[in-house]
């Protein structure tokens, strides 16, 4: 209890200082919730800034939020965090039972609990589906449910980002469902309904509003989202710099303060390129043995009991159809049973009973070998 009492105190300082720098940094605009009682708040996950943003919601309310495991590995920062707001603990590639027991203990004992559902922010300004016990979380948790939806995030720090731009960024509540009515409902059909609510497409809004998103060096790291060339047709040739995305073939692109590409052939938009590459992807032709692609340098190492890392050694990292091979360590996809990215660089994956960090250096894609796992996992099921 005197740890409530401490966060909650913690909450409320921190919201008053931070609301108006909040407000200014990201030109945020928000309408508030007021929830009595225990709530689950879920919303969509479009920066690694979303926490904050959702907080200015709730100016009366002390959210618990799921963080992604890292962040309990980052010294005094970390303890500090889990000292004044103590987040809920999830491994991203893993199964995740832990976090889902520690969300309804905190509802059960009358808090509020924020997920961002996806489990991941997203790449190309869609919404992607909630984790499907979402549905089942929200019943059993016997609180009532607050949908939320963040509109213009994505541009204003796309994921693969290193700047912000100022634009357009508002927050606010989609609905509230009481426990009385989530009772008549299943879990899927929960579930539907959260996606419903909470899904942004920043290029619909976009075409409807076009909000200019002024900032710097608009295309860095874009090379971080997008890994296949649409003129040669080749993965991790891609290279960014200023406003302009390149490959080696002589293709270049200006991505605009709209977030469209000049000129918009092939693609006008990073999701419509994010389409064709993992179709691009599906449809790649392998000869067992042989390598798809490599990266390096990258860094392995493996996440043991008590939020430590053991280094396991930096070097190249090879994907093949079957497996991923990094100097003597090998990893059979089909023994991966999950796998997430964290921030921009990180890959986490679990594999039998242990859990793996790969951590890439400036100006190298992972999102290729998670795209990779995921079309390995669909065909086997």
């Amino acid at each position: 209890m005197e740890a409530n009492r401490r966060h909650k105190l913690c909450w409320h300082i921190a919201y008053g200082l931070l609301r108006p720098l909040i407000e200014r940094f990201f030109h945020l605009s928000h309408e508030d919730a007021e929830p009595e009682g225990p709530c689950l708040v879920i919303s969509n996950h479009v920066t690694d800034y979303d926490p904050l943003l959702v907080a200015m919601s709730f100016p009366r309310t002390d959210l618990y939020f799921v963080a992604s495991e890292h962040l309990f590995r980052k010294g005094l920062v970390s303890r500090l965090l889990i000292w004044a707001m103590a987040p809920i603990s999830r491994r991203k590639g893993s199964q995740g039972t832990d976090t889902v027991k520690s969300c309804l203990r905190h509802l059960k004992e009358g808090h509020a609990v924020c997920i961002f559902a996806e489990g991941d922010a997203c790449w190309d300004g869609r919404s992607g589906h909630v984790f499907p016990a979402t549905g089942k979380l929200a019943l059993l948790s016997g609180a009532s449910l607050i949908t939320y939806r963040l509109e213009g995030g994505y541009l204003t720090k796309p994921r693969w980002s290193q700047t912000l731009r100022r634009g357009r960024l508002h927050g606010h509540p989609v609905a509230c469902y009481a426990p009385d009515k989530l009772k008549v409902m299943r879990p899927d059909q929960i579930s539907a309904l959260i996606d419903r609510d909470i899904y942004e497409d920043a290029w619909q809004r976009q075409r409807e509003e076009r909000v200019r998103y002024r900032g710097k060096r608009l295309a860095e790291s874009l090379e971080l989202a997008l890994f296949c060339c649409p003129r040669c047709g080749q993965i991790g040739t891609l290279r960014s710099k200023g406003d302009r995305i390149s490959c080696a073939c002589g293709m270049t692109l200006r991505y605009g303060d709209d977030g469209f590409f000049s000129p918009p052939e092939p693609f006008e938009t990073l999701a419509e390129w994010e389409d064709w590459q993992q179709e691009t992807l599906r449809n790649l032709q392998t000869e067992p043995g042989k390598a798809l692609f490599s990266d390096e340098p990258v860094r392995l190492s493996r996440v043991v009991s008590g939020h430590q890392e053991e280094a396991m050694g930096s070097g190249q990292l090879t994907l093949y159809p079957e497996k991923i091979l990094f100097g003597n360590h090998l990893f059979p996809l089909d023994k991966i049973g999950s796998m997430a990215m964290v921030q921009k660089r990180l890959l986490l994956f679990s594999c039998g009973e242990d859990y793996y960090e790969l951590r890439a250096e400036k100006g190298v894609n992972l999102r290729k070998y998670l795209s990779w796992w995921k079309i390995i996992t669909e065909k086997q099921e």
